[in-house]
């Protein structure tokens, strides 16, 4: 008797079309020092899931030289919020067991979490110590302007509130490379620390760290020498214990052009080996050259992603610019060459309003700038949380894009697929199509412009033939019938941006949903857990 099952079509074997993935920056610099930003990421989670937020950078979570510190003057790296160190329990964020619950929490709704690692400096020492060192220039650090000689610097780190848990090494002058204050005179400058194993810093020019001002091994507090077996040991071991201690499946490095990729990609190496493939690297090499980028990337062997800060400054130089040419947008950009390694991103919290490293970008390009990361199929996007929530402290700012950015968030999680085509023929005017995929079909169509009312007829193929189409944002009140041949007229209003989608798409009415920005007017109990 012959086999009468039915064989699987072609289509049926058809694999389904992954998930678009959002990460966000879980924290902007003015978050006030209450001690509760834990417990506000947990009650925000089941939102921002909702929303589209797959996984959360959340802010340095060790302990750092002050009560109000946001982490990267970091003192302890063991002390996540549990010992009483430098005048406080807590972290400004929490106690770890608060963090540890966020954690769990996230990792019950299938949101991952990625750590701050902050591995170049230590800050806030317990004593002093006496070393020596050369004074060097602060615009050419492998110039020496001084003879060898004998300072006092903060430099030993006892950890005396710990004692020995977790590690027992205690940190001495030379497991520094450098400092920029002597206790003995009060006098500030570039110190590099003539250590045991040579005098100087890591090498530069041959990729170590990098090559601005002559060397930028240097670039604040006491400087970490990963030149010392001790170092590099305790430190490693510290990427273990964090990740047995809390459930993170990736980390953010702080200021990687300044510390050694020798060590960086042993580290990354070491946890990749204990825990398994599926681990997110993403680096701060904040500079605005792509080609050091690139070369960065590749001493990397490219197991390894960096924040695009081309893009960011493109969109800071646009929306400053009178009807500036938007097709522009993504010259000399990571994203552009290498979108596999790209985090693309609108600001964080170096660049934001008053900031070190602040790249102003006009509100009324947010929207546009947001379109351009989270609706386009090259990147992985980065949410930041003072554009969600708006920022805080002395120059308060309240949520961009009109409160909106949750909606195309949302827009990119249900209908930002499949082949793009790109219109990309008005120097003012720009718009792109997703075309959807076998299981994700309904695509989407955006235009956009930075000068007056916009229109640009696209194709979305003749499959759309009849539909009607609205704009997601509800800026835009048209309805949008598509023609026979699959072209339609959209528009968008000035300085503005639209997403088109069929006004019966799957999910649409996900979109009536209000998006939750008043996190800070929840009063909170000791334990973290909102107060009746």
């Amino acid at each position: 008797m012959g086999d009468n099952s039915k064989k699987p079509s072609s289509s049926d074997r058809r694999e389904p079309t992954p998930e678009n993935m959002t990460m966000m920056q879980g924290f902007e610099w003015y978050i006030p020092a209450d001690q509760q930003h834990w417990a506000r990421l947990k009650k925000a989670l089941p939102q921002l899931k909702e929303f589209g937020i797959d996984n959360i950078w959340i802010p340095p979570g060790c302990k750092a030289s002050s009560k109000n510190g946001n982490g990267y003057d970091i003192y302890d790296l063991y002390d996540l919020g549990e010992f009483e160190q430098k005048g406080t329990i807590a972290t400004k964020w929490g106690t770890k067991k608060e963090l540890v619950s966020l954690c769990n929490r996230a990792k019950e709704l299938g949101v991952g979490i990625y750590w701050d690692a902050v591995l170049n400096h230590k800050m806030g020492a317990d004593h002093k110590e006496r070393c020596p060192v050369y004074e060097v220039d602060e615009n050419d650090r492998t110039k020496h302007i001084s003879d060898r000689y004998e300072i006092d610097a903060w430099v030993g780190f006892d950890f005396p509130g710990r004692k020995d848990q977790y590690s027992k090494m205690k940190w001495h002058w030379y497991h520094f490379t450098g400092v920029d204050f002597n206790a003995e005179n009060g006098k500030k400058a570039i110190y590099k620390i003539a250590g045991e194993l040579g005098e100087g810093w890591a090498s530069a020019g041959d990729g170590d760290v990098d090559d601005e001002k002559g060397n930028y091994d240097y670039l604040m507090g006491s400087d970490i020498n990963y030149e010392h077996p001790e170092v590099r040991d305790d430190v490693m071991r510290w990427g273990s214990w964090l990740a047995h201690e809390i459930p993170i499946m990736g980390i953010r490095f702080d200021a990687v052009k300044h510390f050694s990729e020798d060590f960086l990609r042993e580290f990354i190496k070491n946890m990749d080996q204990e825990f398994g493939p599926g681990w997110f690297f993403v680096g701060e090499f904040w500079k605005d050259s792509l080609q050091d980028m690139n070369d960065y990337l590749a001493r990397m062997k490219y197991k390894f992603s960096l924040f695009d800060a081309p893009l960011v400054h493109n969109f800071s130089d646009i929306s400053r610019a009178n009807s500036a040419d938007l097709r522009k947008v993504f010259d000399d950009t990571l994203v552009q060459a290498q979108p596999v390694s790209a985090v693309t991103l609108v600001m964080n919290h170096d660049t934001q309003p008053y900031q070190a490293l602040e790249a102003p970008i006009e509100g009324w390009f947010k929207p546009l700038a947001y379109a351009l990361i989270l609706l386009r199929d090259r990147g992985y996007p980065c949410v930041w949380y003072g554009d969600l929530y708006g920022i805080q402290g002395e120059h308060p700012f309240p949520p961009s894009c009109g409160g909106d950015l949750p909606r195309m968030m949302l827009a990119r999680k249900l209908y930002s697929y499949g082949q793009q085509a790109d219109y990309f023929d008005y120097p003012t005017c720009i718009g792109w199509v997703r075309y959807g995929t076998w299981d994700r079909p309904f695509g989407c169509a955006v235009v956009m412009s930075n000068a007056g009312s916009g229109n640009k007829r696209m194709h979305v193929g003749e499959m759309h033939a009849g539909e009607t189409w609205t704009d997601v944002m509800g800026w835009n009140d048209a309805k949008i019938v598509i023609g026979d041949d699959g072209f339609a007229e959209f528009v968008c209003g000035q300085t503005s941006v639209s997403i088109w989608v069929n006004e019966k798409a799957k999910g649409r009415e996900r979109f009536e949903k209000e998006f939750d920005s008043d996190i800070y007017k929840v009063p909170y109990s000791e334990s973290g857990s909102t107060s009746s």
